[in-house]
């Protein structure tokens, strides 16, 4: 079954909505900041604005610091999550509470600088859908971050045909028709970078230089960085089981070739004096491909699994100010 999206009049009018949904995990001393640096950007800008903050579970007083702010602000609005459930999980939950003729969303660590707002808006008036942003460098990004962020994209480049754009990051504007497009979709192990480019629509990029954080520590561990790297490359390829199928080939055909060569020197020659160093490596070169076909027919399964047993992609706890979506 098709989605059908209607198309909506190209006019802006000043009226509209922009929802901006920032996901906060533990960024208590964030928040306060972000907020003083993106109230005066929203007021030289001709829209309506609601901010809608997603608290993951943070356990610092990070909702307590929203909640005070709201008192402030009327256009702030909150989500809780009864647990953490991931960066990806409450970009989601942003989605889908904004009630904006467009959604932009970003960060809480100040990385995603609000004064680039304008320039998104700018290029979504213009008739672009999905406004992303490129990251061009990260002041304090490091040397192996920097390494397996390449590495990274060129893997989904050469295996997936969904466009990923390189560098690209969770800052990003999109029109209310990607939006409604985006909240369809179920899937479980979500990456929406590759989501989004899978939508299609019409987009353009936006670079920008990313600052150091303004407090606090990055949230994104190696571990994180792995699952959220093997979730895009296994949720829009399935290049590793071609590669699984196709080192098989390649073992048997050396199997083949092996055997035929040992029958050869058994029969026509004398040199058949039996060496555990061939049988090793070939008992441990075969363990390995093994090993690594069942691990990604695994990684496969796991995702299946995932998606048959229906659990939400989060739990909301409390909200503040904002209607949720049945």
């Amino acid at each position: 079954m098709a989605l059908v999206i209607k198309k909506k009049s190209s006019a802006r009018k000043k009226s509209q909505v922009i929802s901006i949904a920032i996901p906060v995990y533990n960024e208590v001393e964030n928040v306060p900041i972000l907020y003083d640096h993106l109230k005066p950007v929203l007021q030289k800008l001709p829209f309506i604005f609601e901010i809608i903050f997603v608290d993951d579970g943070s356990t610092d007083g990070t909702y307590a610091a929203i909640q005070k702010l709201q008192q402030q602000d009327h256009r702030i609005k909150a989500i809780s999550f009864s647990r953490n459930f991931g960066h990806q999980a409450a970009l989601t939950a942003g989605l889908q509470c904004s009630t904006g003729d467009a959604v932009i969303t970003m960060d809480g660590d100040l990385q995603h600088p609000p004064s680039l707002l304008p320039t998104l808006i700018e290029k979504w008036q213009q008739g672009n859908q999905v406004v992303f942003t490129v990251r061009e460098s990260t002041a304090d990004e490091s040397l192996f971050k920097k390494l397996t962020s390449k590495l990274f994209y060129r893997i989904m480049a050469a295996s997936s045909k969904t466009p990923v754009q390189p560098f690209g990051a969770d800052f990003r504007l999109l029109d209310r028709a990607v939006v409604a497009s985006l909240n369809t979709l179920e899937e479980r192990d979500r990456f929406l970078r590759g989501l989004i480019g899978w939508l299609g629509f019409t987009a353009i990029g936006v670079p920008y230089t990313a600052d150091a954080r303004a407090a606090g520590t990055s949230k994104y561990s190696t571990r994180k960085m792995i699952k959220f790297a093997v979730d895009g490359i296994l949720s829009f390829s399935a290049t590793p089981l071609h590669l699984v199928t196709f080192l098989g080939l390649i073992v048997s055909a050396l199997s083949f070739a092996y055997g035929a060569y040992s029958l050869y020197a058994y029969f026509f020659t004398e040199r058949t004096i039996p060496g555990w160093t061939s049988l090793l490596v070939t008992i441990l070169f075969l363990g390995g491909v093994q090993l690594i076909s069942i691990g990604f027919l695994g990684e496969y399964l796991l995702r299946v699994y995932n998606e048959t047993k229906r659990r939400p992609l989060y739990i909301i706890k409390d909200t503040l100010n904002i209607d949720i979506p049945q």
